[in-house]
């Protein structure tokens, strides 16, 4: 057998010095690689955390009550879509609760005045200062009827925005819906001197709920008419729209 002869003097030492040399360069190299993953990784979690605390925050304050919460947009990806859509969402929510307290005000001023009134009769009876004469019956019923058709708008409205407001639709002749709103106020305009003046085809039909939409004319004409001057005019018109090109 062939004998290999020993290495010079000096060569294995030298290989040992160089491989711990490239060890503790490896080392070094895989600690800078490590925390540089770990700065880097810290550095991206806090930027998609960042947002997410704000934006838990906003909806913790938002569940206490307060609708004015907001939170910055600092980016186009899924975390600036979600504070977007956060943002959409808030001003829907303020915009609703502005709706409603002005509409508790509405039902509250509408129904202050025929209650009033009746209280206002039912005490001058109580007391004696007039008498129980016919007129006085006629008004007490009309203002019962002002709360009961307030209270039906009241339920007609939490059914429309439930989405459960339901509504026949026909083909209806727009003139007979028209001319029966205006009948409806045509004594009070002419106590008030205000002209109604009316102008639509006899023959324009329409495919809508008549009872729906006769209520609609009615409000509008009673609004116009408290909004109109004496000795003013009303006007009540309607055509067919031409139907856009395709």
């Amino acid at each position: 057998a062939r004998v290999r002869p020993p290495p010079p003097p000096g060569v294995e030492p030298e290989s040992r010095a160089l491989l711990t040399s490239v060890n503790r360069t490896l080392l070094l190299i895989a600690v800078v690689a490590g925390l540089g993953a770990v700065l880097l990784i810290l550095g991206l979690s806090r930027r998609i955390l960042a947002p997410v605390e704000a934006l838990t925050a906003a909806v913790r304050r938002m569940e206490a009550g307060d609708l004015s919460q907001r939170v910055e947009v600092a980016s186009r990806d899924e975390i600036g879509e979600l504070a977007r859509a956060f943002n959409a969402m808030a001003d829907g929510l303020a915009r609703l609760e502005e709706l409603r307290r002005n509409m508790v005000t509405d039902v509250a001023h509408e129904l202050r005045t025929p209650l009033s009134n009746i209280r206002g009769y039912l005490e001058a009876l109580q007391d004696g200062v007039v008498e129980p004469e016919r007129y006085i019956i006629d008004s007490l019923h009309e203002e019962a009827m002002l709360l009961n058709h307030l209270i039906d708008d009241l339920q007609e409205l939490s059914l429309a925005e439930a989405g459960q407001l339901r509504l026949e639709r026909q083909p209806v002749a727009l003139a007979d819906i028209v001319d029966r709103a205006v009948e409806a106020i045509r004594l009070r305009a002419e106590a008030k001197g205000v002209t109604l003046q009316v102008e639509l085809p006899e023959d324009l039909l329409v495919d809508v709920d008549p009872q729906r939409i006769g209520q609609v004319l009615r409000n509008l004409l009673d609004n116009a008419l408290a909004h109109t001057p004496q000795g003013g005019e009303i006007a009540i018109a309607a055509h067919e729209a031409c139907p856009e090109p395709s």
